[in-house]
């Protein structure tokens, strides 16, 4: 037979507590949690903010040694007549928030590949360079190129002064992506 004098146990209590009215009314416990709310939307959002930013994506060597500094050698997306630079977001992250935190998830898997050392030098990393960017292909294919969309119009190309690489990337009868 239990002790009529033991203490509940935490779990008693807590529900014990949850349970009795509050001494503060009901406008300041929702005004509270409004606020705590947005305290802790805003800090999230910022901090997936800052992961949109270059500064971040470079900032392991993995990407700054041989992804960004092909891009920033040879890329009309880095340098071009226009002076119009698209940043890695720009491509590889979508604008709206449902799309853009399944990208976030995705990225797990490449900081899980450096926290483990799989690419943490350039051989390899181009031992796997060519699975990673096959991947990413199949991502910007299934989007139908969302992130390309967002800066660029189909309509307004002037395709007969694109290079012939550039012409097959953007022509559906081609087999091209960007519709």
């Amino acid at each position: 037979m239990a002790d009529s004098n033991a203490q509940p146990g935490p779990l008693r209590r807590l529900w014990r507590t949850l349970r009795t009215p509050s001494q503060y009314s009901l406008l300041t416990l929702m005004v509270v949690g409004v606020v705590a709310g947005i305290v802790l939307w805003g800090g999230f959002n910022t901090a997936v903010e800052a992961t949109n930013r270059e500064a971040f994506c470079i900032s392991c060597h993995e990407m700054r040694d041989n992804v960004y500094k092909e891009y920033s050698e040879n890329t009309i997306h880095y340098t071009n007549r226009t002076g119009v630079r698209a940043t890695c977001p720009d491509c590889h992250v979508p604008k709206e928030w449902g799309p853009k935190m399944m990208r976030k998830i995705q990225a797990s898997r490449e900081l899980w590949g450096k926290m483990t050392g799989s690419i943490d030098t350039r051989e390899k990393f181009e031992a796997k360079r060519l699975h990673l960017a096959e991947r990413e292909w199949a991502r910007m294919k299934a989007n139908d190129s969302l992130e390309c969309r967002n800066c660029h119009s189909f309509e307004s190309m002037a395709k007969d002064v694109q290079k012939p690489r550039a012409k097959k990337s953007h022509d559906p009868s081609t087999g091209g992506s960007f519709r």
